[in-house]
């Protein structure tokens, strides 16, 4: 059986607000091994991006506990937390979080700054990873002069450009019409499954992941079904 990768047990979050307290999860408890397909569905406001965000270590929870690759987050210093998330994950956005005045090779090439590795070869990287998205003639193109699914590939390569062992994605076929979701969730599990690495999807969308190992549906911060599926409609 493959390792755990990802840990929550018990994780609640609360917000106040000019004196209220308000649960925005409650008492989640997940469990993600290596290498799976991880779908979590809800309508919007119920705390996907929430939990998303505990579960990799950007947001912390108000009560309970959350291990990445075997490590507790709450032990983790600011410094030693920015770094496992270097190492070991990639982000893909629900708006791309682009820069505007990069290219798309440069917006890619961002995530590989912190590396030790030389700007030729991360410039081959970049071409490499844009060429498996279909994107390899708009390298040099500002996201301005690429269209919405464009963007959203440039975003995934970017993601994926430095081989994480964990991928979370919010809600990422949001602002794309179902044709161009359905192909962009394919190439994204095909690139993921291709390199061994885990995702970790959050939507409200409709669309289809065949692959999907788990399913959770999140309503009102609460998980209400868990599934193990193969052929998977969300």
């Amino acid at each position: 059986m493959n390792e755990t990768i990802v840990s929550c047990s018990h994780i609640t979050k609360r917000f106040v607000s000019r004196g209220r307290s308000t649960n925005v999860l409650s008492d989640i408890s997940i469990t993600i091994r290596a290498g799976q397909v991880v779908v979590i569905h809800g309508r919007s406001g119920t705390g996907k991006t929430t939990l998303l965000q505990i579960m990799a270590g950007l947001e912390r929870p108000s009560t309970g506990h959350v291990e990445i690759a075997g490590r507790s987050v709450e032990k983790l210093s600011a410094p030693e937390l920015a770094q496992l998330r270097r190492q070991t994950m990639g982000f893909i956005f629900q708006n791309f979080n682009l820069i505007p005045s990069w290219t798309a090779g440069q917006n890619v090439e961002a995530a590989l700054i912190h590396t030790k590795l030389s700007g030729p070869i991360r410039r081959q990287m970049v071409r490499d990873m844009l060429d498996d998205l279909g994107l390899d003639e708009r390298i040099d193109y500002l996201p301005s002069e690429l269209s919405v699914g464009q963007q959203q590939r440039v975003a995934i390569a970017r993601a994926l450009v430095h081989s994480p062992a964990l991928v979370f994605a919010d809600e990422p076929t949001g602002d794309v019409d179902p044709e161009t979701a359905r192909a962009i969730i394919d190439c994204l599990v095909d690139l993921v499954r291709d390199n061994g690495a885990t995702l970790v999807v959050c939507t409200h969308g409709e669309f289809l992941i065949g692959t999907a190992d788990q399913h959770y549906i999140l309503d009102d911060g609460k998980i209400v079904l868990q599934e193990l599926s193969k052929d998977l409609h969300v």
